[in-house]
């Protein structure tokens, strides 16, 4: 169950309106990067987890109901950019409104009457596809961390692209939001796992009986070189794995045992032989 009030989470103050600023903050609405994208991936996750884990599930909780104020945000900002901005060509009399016509979203006005819409900076409407809810807590939790570095860095570039001291107050919130994010989802994974280091947990998922998989190949870094390599001695061609179940050394592909490729007759109901009926 949400709730809603009239006052935005964070102040956005807009001193000098930019409509091709509010084209660049589309991004962050819903683009990849986006809070549409967190927003909705948070809420998906947290209806999978189960009441033994609910502590998560609320943790979820809360941020996806956060997400939805930081879209508020971000279409207030939309909003007051796109004030004043030419709606015609004959308002844009001078280089600089011909400059802010050609640079304003089209659809920002021709569909929603110069106001944020729910698509990225191209105009490419949002797409559930970015959504990652997999069902597996640990697996979700570094989909999560990867969401928002990618939100954090998005919030970098735009904060570097506006020299509005109230764009600039508004991205900084948003960023030091996303530091918290990226650090209560690695704490969320070392809970799950069994030690302080981050990232402790084991191959996702856990639960899959690790005497199943192949022994001889699980922690192989293979080169795909066309020539043999040495092992070049990296974190991670050597030493010991970081779930402490195995050591990894380095292999060559080309060193290996392979099979042809054989690919059988096809169905002849499929019409894919190259050569007719008769031929065979």
């Amino acid at each position: 169950m949400f709730y809603q009030d009239s006052e935005l989470q964070y102040p956005v103050e807009v001193e000098d309106p930019n409509p091709l600023f509010a084209k660049m903050l589309q991004q962050a609405i819903g683009g990849l990067e986006g809070e549409m994208r967190v927003a909705m991936q948070y809420f998906f996750q947290a209806a999978a987890v189960p009441d033994e884990h609910a502590q998560y599930r609320e943790a979820l909780r809360d941020t996806a109901a956060e997400e939805l104020g930081h879209i508020e945000m971000l279409a207030t900002a939309v909003r007051k950019n796109l004030q004043g901005a030419p709606t015609s060509f004959a308002d844009a009399e001078d280089g600089k409104d011909f400059a802010a016509l050609a640079g304003l979203h089209p659809r920002q006005f021709l569909s929603s009457g110069l106001n944020a819409m729910p698509t990225d900076s191209a105009g490419v409407p949002f797409n559930g596809a970015y959504i990652v809810a997999t069902g597996n807590l640990a697996s979700d939790m570094y989909a999560n961390i990867t969401a928002e570095s990618g939100g954090r860095l998005l919030a970098t570039r735009l904060y570097e692209m506006t020299d509005d001291p109230g764009m600039e107050d508004m991205l900084a919130y948003l960023i030091a939001r996303d530091t918290m994010h990226q650090n209560q989802w690695i704490a969320i994974l070392q809970d799950l796992g069994d030690s302080d280091d981050a990232f402790d947990v084991h191959p996702i998922p856990d639960s899959f009986p690790n005497e199943a998989e192949n022994q001889e190949f699980n922690y192989d870094f293979m080169s795909t070189n066309r020539e043999a390599e040495s092992d070049p001695g990296e974190a991670w061609t050597g030493g010991e794995a970081p779930d402490g179940k195995g050591e990894f050394s380095f292999i060559n592909q080309i060193e290996l045992d392979g099979q042809t490729i054989s690919i059988p007759t096809p169905d002849p109901g499929t019409y894919n032989s190259p050569t007719s009926a008769e031929d065979d």
